[in-house]
């Protein structure tokens, strides 16, 4: 399985962005994907996960901001970001995986490329 998130860029605080993560196989039995982030000097930390069995679930900091989505039809997961703020400034990447303990705790072997979010005036 191939990982390309896109649709990052330059954005001024309060704007909107909608990553996409496209996944080259069949997600449709993923049961678990997350988005995850990375801010210079600091550790890759899980913002938003998705699962079959219990839905959404949201970093603190994110939270009322970030909606985690996928669709199967086009293998495709989504974040869309709204009211951007300058902590949320980071590389972006998405993982899936078929435990969702995995996905929470982010130990996955392969990381796709990211895609950078800079929240800047």
């Amino acid at each position: 399985v191939q990982l390309q998130a896109s649709g990052g860029g330059l954005v001024q605080p309060g704007g909107s962005l909608r990553l996409s993560c496209a996944v080259s196989g069949s997600i449709f039995s993923i049961r678990a994907v997350g988005w995850y982030r990375q801010a210079p000097g600091k550790q890759r930390e899980l913002v938003a996960a998705f699962s079959s069995d219990y839905g959404a679930n949201y970093v603190d900091s994110v939270k009322g901001r970030f909606t985690i989505s996928r669709d199967n039809a086009k293998n495709t997961v989504y974040l869309q970001m709204t009211r951007l703020k300058a902590e949320d400034t980071a590389v972006y990447y998405c993982n899936l995986d078929r435990s969702l303990r995995k996905v929470l705790a982010g130990t996955h072997d392969y990381w796709g490329q990211g895609t950078l979010v800079t929240v800047s005036s």
